[in-house]
């Protein structure tokens, strides 16, 4: 049975395994990248930390380069040394102008903006000295040279006390930050977890939806292949490859079980024909059998018979050689046709001789007409079902009669059904014996001293196996006196049911 799946259980296993992959992967970069972006901004946060220090530091050692460079070059006045000064001033121009230069309450801010303008003051009597040196006025060099070193003294003692100051607060920051980092680790490490976790049950998830029906699909089969096939129709949640499968599987239990339903009723069918076959079988042995105990060996009496009409056909006896000739192929025809169809009109031409062998007899008392249609002439029928018909319609209709006794043979068409109707206008027949004919409770009473043996119960029996239907016989008696009406309706529509030969 199916049942509407989602989306994602529709899809292809290699999809699935595919986007399993890619999620998985995605959550563990995604985990990664903000583990990384968290602990490198804390690192960058220490670094900067110190940074002013490091600044500081770096200002005092260019500060201690100029003071150097100057010295050197008023001593020795040389274009090595020149070049070494204004090298050092541009180095440390550039970062006092990173110093601040705003008017605040901050006290770290107002040392910063009075050492940037001490290093201005400085470096304008450097340039100065530098000056003076050139044009060799001793007096005036040393005198801005030492203004220059006391203004030197003051700005490294302001640098030092300020990156002092500095140290003690990037301290304490320095170990909040440090408890926050650890903070951070334990936090991405919680995190990773969390995510390897998921990514777990996720992987687990889909590898049972992909496992479940399998492992169910498994089991059906196991039973099937031990001769079950009463299982349950597997439960379809997908249309994957295993949903396909179990689909197809589904399929092949209907498409097994209604095989075995359709060769059961098959073998039934056969088993029923072969009843049917046989009953039918051993109703014509009973009738043949009757046939040959009505006879004292048959070969004596045909070439009596023949003997007989030799006889009479050379005394000119025409008549006596006529009946004897009718005679012998009344007898000749209930002997040979052993088989179990023979075509309608053997059938017409038995009723023929039967009648002339009666009218003989009985001194053409009986006054037969029949009405054929002749393109049903060759219509295949069971062997020997018109004469006990029309026996007992003399035996029992027109036999005792005070006035002329008549019987009517009529063979027609009507739709898809041929209809052979024989009348009489005898002493009719009660409604109940014709139920107790109809039901097959008269099979003896059929039967008397002028009869072949073959009663009514016989006949009907025949027609009823022959074509598989209970509406093949009817007999009808409109009352006393009136007459009896038997009609055989046979099939046309199948060709195996009304055949032409």
């Amino acid at each position: 049975m199916k049942k509407a799946g989602n989306k994602f259980s529709n899809l292809p296993i290699q999809t699935k395994l595919v986007m399993v992959y890619c999620l998985t992967t995605l959550l563990i970069l995604a985990v990664n990248m903000f583990m990384y972006r968290n602990i490198n901004g804390m690192l960058h946060r220490l670094d900067r930390i110190y940074v002013s220090n490091i600044n500081l530091n770096q200002l005092s050692d260019s500060l201690e380069q100029v003071q150097s460079s100057l010295n050197n070059y008023l001593n020795t006045k040389t274009t090595d040394a020149m070049d070494g000064y204004y090298k050092a001033y541009q180095d440390y121009t550039s970062q006092i102008e990173e110093l601040s230069d705003e008017v605040t309450g901050n006290e770290s801010q107002r040392m910063e903006r009075n050492i940037k303008q001490m290093s201005m003051k400085y470096l304008e009597l450097t340039d100065l000295a530098i000056e003076a040196k050139r044009g060799r006025n001793v007096e005036k060099y040393r005198t801005y040279s030492d203004e220059a070193d006391t203004i030197y003294k003051y700005i490294s003692t302001y640098i030092n006390s300020l990156n002092n100051e500095q140290f003690k607060s990037n301290s304490a920051n320095y170990s909040v930050l440090s408890v926050s980092l650890r903070y951070v680790e334990v936090i991405n490490t919680v995190v990773f977890v969390a995510v390897a976790f998921s990514n777990i049950l996720l992987v687990m998830m889909v590898i049972r939806n992909i496992t479940k029906p399998l492992k169910s699909l498994s089991a059906v089969a196991d039973q099937v292949a031990g001769g079950n096939l009463d299982v349950e129709l597997l439960e379809v949640s997908s249309q994957d490859e295993v949903g396909v499968v179990s689909n197809a599987f589904n399929q092949m239990i209907v498409s097994i079980r209604n095989y075995i339903e359709r060769l059961t009723n098959s073998m039934e069918n056969e088993r029923t024909l072969k009843e049917k076959e046989l009953k039918m079988e051993t109703h014509l042995k009973d009738a043949q059998l009757k046939y040959l105990q009505a006879q004292i060996n048959p070969h004596f009496l045909f070439n009596t018979l023949n003997a007989g009409a030799q006889l009479a056909m050379m005394e000119d006896a025409d008549r006596t050689y006529e009946y004897i000739q009718n005679m012998a192929d009344f007898f000749r025809y209930n002997i040979k046709k052993n088989h179990d169809t023979v075509t309608l009109r053997e059938e017409l031409e038995l009723i023929d001789n039967y009648i002339y062998i009666l009218n003989v007899r009985f001194s053409g008392e009986i006054h037969y007409e029949k009405d054929v249609d002749i393109s049903l002439e060759n219509l295949t029928i069971p062997a020997m079902i018109l004469q006990p018909v029309v026996e007992n319609s003399v035996n029992y209709g027109i036999r005792d009669i005070t006035w002329e006794g008549k019987i009517e043979l009529s063979v027609y068409r009507e739709g898809n059904y041929a209809y052979i109707r024989i009348d009489d206008n005898g002493i009719g027949m009660e409604p109940e014996k014709i139920q107790k004919i109809m039901s097959s409770e008269l099979k003896e009473a059929d039967v008397n001293r002028d009869s072949n043996g073959i009663g009514l119960d016989n006949v009907i029996g025949r027609l009823k196996l022959f074509y598989d239907r209970d509406d093949v016989f009817e007999i009808s008696s409109p009352g006393r006196d009136q007459g009896t009406q038997v009609t055989i309706r046979i099939p046309l529509k199948e060709e195996k049911e009304a055949a032409y030969v």
